[in-house]
């Protein structure tokens, strides 16, 4: 069984805004040892071959404003990859906003090899179906995924950062993005975590492309939030948003989810084989 943890931060921490790296620092003893990750790719290799992860998808996104990442952060994650792209997989992004040509743009995510695309509506200050307030580049985004087959992942539920603005992480503007694209597949961060689960349970039930990422959700508060875990275990995907702020470290969130009271069957798609049918092997 190959295990992926489908939501982990390895970024360029020197584009992060001073704010928002006094977030991070405040929140991880270890932070020396993310940044050495973060530099190096064979230094993670090695980590996470001592917690057990098999592969990891490292997410990366556009915020220049709140956080500080411009469109380098696409180069930054293509290189990194390329250590070992069995293993480690590769997320980067466009703002929809911020873009001049996003054709352009996405045509050079899909030319890099990009192996998913990051919305993140608190940060990007937008609604995830803002296509249909006039924000068309939303649209080309997902058209273009769509047409290449690059899943789509939409932070859903509440951030912590400065400045970022949570009304936009209602999980339920994804319904729209879910009919109007239906053969994107849409990966839910964090399952609308803590204001919004049932919404996106709903919407992982109601669409078949859409999928649940139960990253930055606490494994043992799992079955509190998401009872009925086992009816999308196929659609169910395991990340750890480490090492995002109050995230313990990957090793403690794999041992915890293990020791869930569900089937090993369930466990087994969530750890591994939804995970291989959107990134194969």
């Amino acid at each position: 069984m190959l295990t992926t943890d489908c939501h982990v931060h390895i970024m360029p921490m020197e584009m992060m805004k001073p704010s928002v790296l006094a977030t991070m620092k405040a929140k991880r003893a270890n932070f020396d040892q993310v940044l050495e990750f973060c530099r190096s790719p064979r230094a993670f290799l090695k980590h996470l071959d001592s917690v057990g992860i098999d592969r990891a998808v490292l997410i990366n996104y556009v915020a220049p404003d709140l956080m500080g990442f411009t469109p380098a952060v696409n180069k930054y994650v293509a290189d990194y990859v390329k250590e070992d792209p069995k293993r480690l997989i590769s997320c980067g992004g466009i703002h929809p906003r911020h873009t001049k040509d996003v054709q352009r743009d996405m045509d050079d995510i899909v030319r890099m090899g990009i192996r998913m695309i990051k919305i993140h509506p608190p940060h990007q200050l937008l609604f995830p179906n803002d296509y249909v307030n006039g924000v068309k580049e939303l649209e080309v985004i997902y058209r273009v995924a769509e047409s290449n087959g690059i899943p789509v992942m939409i932070h859903t539920g509440t951030s912590i950062f400065p400045g970022a603005r949570n009304k936009f992480g209602d999980p339920i503007f994804v319904d729209d993005v879910a009919v109007d694209f239906p053969k994107l597949k849409i990966l839910l961060a964090h399952g609308g975590r803590p204001l919004w689960m049932n919404s996106a349970f709903f919407l992982v039930r109601r669409h078949p492309n859409v999928y649940l990422d139960i990253s930055g959700i606490p494994p043992k508060t799992l079955l509190n939030n998401f009872p009925r875990i086992e009816e999308i275990a196929h659609k169910t995907l395991f990340g750890t948003d480490w090492p995002g702020p109050g995230v313990p470290d990957i090793a403690k969130n794999l041992s915890d989810f293990r020791g869930l009271p569900i089937s090993e069957a369930a466990k087994e798609m969530i750890l591994s084989k939804t995970a291989l049918e959107i990134w194969p092997a």
